[in-house]
C-alpha cells in the first residue's frame, strides 16, 4: 500500500509538470531531461513521463487496478484514523478517468486530464 500511496500523488506531480512545460511553450522532452536526474527524479518521471509526451497510454499497470489499490489504502487509512488528502485527490482523478472510459489505460493516462 505504501508504494501505491507514494505513486498516486507522484503521478499528479509528473502529469502537472509535463502539462506546465507544454503550456509554457517549453519542449517537454528537454524539460524532462533537465529535471529527471535532480530532486524531482523518480521512476514514474523517467519511465512514464516520456510515454505521456508521446501520447502512449498503453498499460504497464491498469488504471482499474490502481483505483482498486487506492481504495484499499484509503479504507485502511480510515480504519487507522489517518487522513490522506493527496491519495484522496489522486483517487478522485483516476475515478474521473475511469468514468471517461480510461480504466484499461495505463496510469500515465492521468496526463489526459491536464492535456485538454
Amino acid at each position: 500500500m505504501c508504494n501505491q500511496i507514494a505513486i498516486a500523488s507522484g503521478m499528479i506531480g509528473v502529469s502537472e509538470a509535463i502539462a506546465y512545460a507544454k503550456k509554457a511553450g517549453l519542449d517537454p522532452v528537454t524539460v524532462l531531461k533537465s529535471i529527471e536526474s535532480g530532486a524531482a527524479g523518480s521512476w514514474s518521471l523517467s519511465n512514464l513521463a516520456p510515454r505521456m509526451i508521446k501520447g502512449d497510454f498503453t498499460p504497464g499497470f491498469y488504471i482499474k487496478h490502481f483505483i482498486k489499490d487506492m481504495k484499499i489504502a484509503l479504507e485502511s487509512a480510515k480504519e487507522m484514523g489517518l487522513k490522506m488528502p493527496g491519495l484522496e485527490l489522486a483517487f478522485s482523478l483516476y475515478e474521473n478517468l475511469a468514468a471517461e472510459g480510461e480504466e484499461n489505460s495505463g496510469t500515465q493516462a492521468l496526463f489526459k486530464l491536464y492535456d485538454r
